[in-house]
């Protein structure tokens, strides 16, 4: 595994975001799922967040994405949810037949952790530090 690395640190952050459409309207197609994930890309820039994966469903969205160490991720998030919900519903104005105030999605998201050893692997390996000849 290849770990990234700043001044002081090393690092793999892997993290898994779904975020759903508010009242998990079917807006999402092939061209507005490509439209979300630039724009995703756009501002993860400046929070040094990489997209790995992204796909779509019909009402929701799931990036596999990578971050640094002081990263803010609810601000990330925020900020993006915000941005990308204006400018899809100006750039798609049929949207706002299905979603009529300013929110393209719902206030809610699910942020998972992945990658690197199982937890019980890690446990294992912890319980032992400092036990010689284990």
């Amino acid at each position: 595994m290849k770990l990234d690395t700043n001044n002081h640190s090393v690092f793999k952050l892997n993290y898994h975001l779904i975020m759903v459409v508010k009242y998990r309207r079917k807006v999402i197609d092939d061209t507005i799922s490509t439209r979300l994930n630039t724009i995703f890309e756009d501002i993860g820039e400046k929070y040094h967040i990489t997209v790995t994966e992204w796909n779509h469903d019909i009402d929701h969205v799931h990036v596999l994405l990578t971050a640094k160490p002081n990263t803010e991720l609810s601000k990330f998030i925020n900020a993006y949810k915000s941005a990308s919900s204006r400018k899809i519903k100006n750039e798609f104005p049929e949207i706002r037949e299905k979603l009529w105030k300013e929110y393209f999605w719902s206030q809610s998201y699910c942020l998972l952790t992945v990658g690197g050893a199982p937890l019980e692997v890690l446990k294992q390996y912890i319980e032992t530090q400092g036990q010689k000849g284990v």
